[in-house]
């Protein structure tokens, strides 16, 4: 610092005692607080005249209040120094392992903007400071020496302000927490030996980068093999977890089924037979299914067969045929997965709630539309016209249920078995419980009751109003016919859904809207 006049060296002295005194958490209002004499003006404009390289002159005008402050600060640090000539030789700022008082001085940037000339050596190290990097030290521009080493300091080392730093000769930032950065790229840095920055984050840790080299080329061939097996577990047991676009339409797998059911339990077990067991299951994406398991083991060429028959029964569709959804072959089971649908039949459906003329028609036309469809488009394909196998979906909606690929019935055969199911709905009656010698025993108790007393033969539930009366009688007319397989006298498909068609016409002409359904969900009918 330049010299100042003596009653500024003795206020010096006396402030400097009171600051070693008072050096407490209240420092910084104990500095503001204290004013600069009257003549301090005049005494930094003598020293500026002296010594014009004092950093506050060039501040015009002084910041008379920082300017004091700053030289309060530096007389202390003067006296930490035990430097005798401590007013005008200033050389070192030595605050190491003082880490009560070292963030204090930090907090003074007046004095880092002032600091002495003097001053050529920053020691701050063994502090175990916290935060960013000091800037306000790069004000004290003409140092030679700074040392930060073993402190916690963090965050990014403003790279580009170490070059004001033009006479820096030795620098030590070891031991602290920086973000590593390029540090070896700048020109300045290479004027200091990786010592001087060892352990502070800036370099790369060598030791830290063999590890990484090795979890590198251990953790990929692991990630690889995990990821390998990931997707083949996706792909041969849970598929459903992949995208639908990757997914194998119509092909499940074991464990989807397991977990579709819950592990196969009993409560989602709704009938069992011999090697046949029946589930109730909820896949994925939320679709209720009817689960039909096969135990038994079969050949090559009957799985074979069976997963053909599978790939024709998907293809099915039509609001008058369940939905075959997929199926299931494996070593140990055979499963087709199905639409659920309520186990509501027709034989159910009749017993218990005595429908009306008119819905028995409506049923026996959703029969005749599914018949046709099948008929035309997969003429291959069999199916069963029991009243226990035929569903009823919303609205009395008959679902034919159970299919055979390959099925060698002619179309006589299938005829036959309608006009039973026609007669079974009309009278109500089960042939092969009621009657000896089954259907032909019920086809003779009909042609008995049908021309003398036909009302015995109608369901006596049933409303027979006129034209009920009539459309029943024509109906089991068509019914016999249809039994018959005399040469000529059994109907064709076409004729029989045109007689019907007329009887459901007249029927449902008053029909409430709301009786009728919309399908579209389950595909376009025929």
């Amino acid at each position: 610092m330049a010299p100042i006049s003596a009653t500024f060296l003795l206020f010096f002295s006396t402030a400097s005692i009171s600051f070693s005194l008072i050096l407490s958490a209240t420092i910084i209002e104990d500095l503001n607080n204290l004013q600069p004499p009257p003549d301090f003006n005049t005494t930094l404009t003598n020293n500026c005249l002296h010594n014009p390289s004092l950093r506050y002159c060039n501040a015009t005008p002084f910041n008379l209040p920082e300017i004091f402050k700053s030289t309060i600060v530096a007389s202390h640090l003067c006296n930490e120094s035990k430097n005798p000539n401590c007013v005008e030789s200033f050389p070192k700022i030595d605050l190491r392992s003082r880490p009560k008082i070292a963030p204090l001085y930090l907090s003074f940037n007046f004095f880092w903007k002032y600091c002495p000339l003097t001053i050529l050596t920053i020691d701050l190290s063994n502090n175990s400071l916290k935060g960013s990097f000091p800037s306000d030290i790069f004000h004290c521009s003409q140092i030679q020496a700074l040392d930060l080493s073993h402190n916690d300091l963090s965050e990014d080392v403003p790279i580009q302000n170490f070059s004001l730093l033009t006479n820096l000769t030795f620098l030590n930032l070891s031991y602290n927490h920086f973000s590593e950065s390029k540090i070896s790229d700048s020109q300045f840095f290479k004027r200091f030996n990786s010592s001087s920055l060892l352990h502070s984050g800036l370099l790369p840790d060598h030791r830290k980068f063999r590890i990484k080299a090795i979890l590198l080329l251990l953790g990929f061939p692991i990630l690889i093999i995990l990821t390998v097996v990931c997707l083949c577990w996706l792909c041969f047991w849970r598929p459903d977890f992949l995208p639908r676009v990757l997914q194998s339409k119509h092909k499940f797998t074991p464990s989807m089924l397991k977990a579709a059911t819950n592990g196969f339990s009993k409560k989602n077990l709704v009938n069992k037979n011999e090697g046949v067991g029946i589930y109730k299951g909820l896949l994925r994406d939320g679709t209720e299914v009817r689960i039909e398991m096969y135990w038994e083991q079969v050949s090559r060429n009957n799985r074979r067969k069976f997963i053909e028959e599978c790939k024709v029964l998907v293809e099915l569709c039509h609001k008058n045929l369940v939905q075959v959804l997929g199926w299931c072959d494996n070593r140990r089971l055979r499963s087709i997965i199905i639409e659920w649908v309520d186990e509501t039949n027709i034989e159910m459906w009749l017993s218990r709630s005595a429908p009306p003329w008119k819905q028995r028609v409506k049923v026996l036309m959703g029969i005749l539309e599914g018949m046709c469809y099948l008929h035309e488009e997969w003429p291959e394909v069999g199916y069963d016209l029991k009243t226990s196998s035929i569903l009823l979906y919303e609205d009395q909606e008959p679902l034919i249920s159970r299919f055979k690929v390959g099925d060698q019935n002619s179309s006589s055969k299938k005829i036959y078995r309608f006009g039973v199911l026609m007669l079974e709905m009309i009278t109500n009656r089960r042939p092969w419980e009621e009657f000896e010698g089954g259907e032909a025993g019920f086809v003779e108790w009909i042609r008995m009751y049908y021309l003398d007393n036909l009302e015995n033969v109608i369901d006596e539930r049933m409303k027979k109003t006129g034209h009920v009366f009539d459309q029943a009688a024509a109906s089991i007319e068509l019914g016999l016919k249809c039994m018959d397989l005399s040469n000529g006298r059994q109907p064709s498909l076409d004729q029989i859904f045109n007689n019907v068609s007329r009887i459901h016409n007249t029927c449902m002409a008053s029909a409430s809207p709301n009786l009728k359904r919309l399908h579209g969900h389950r595909g376009e009918g025929h």
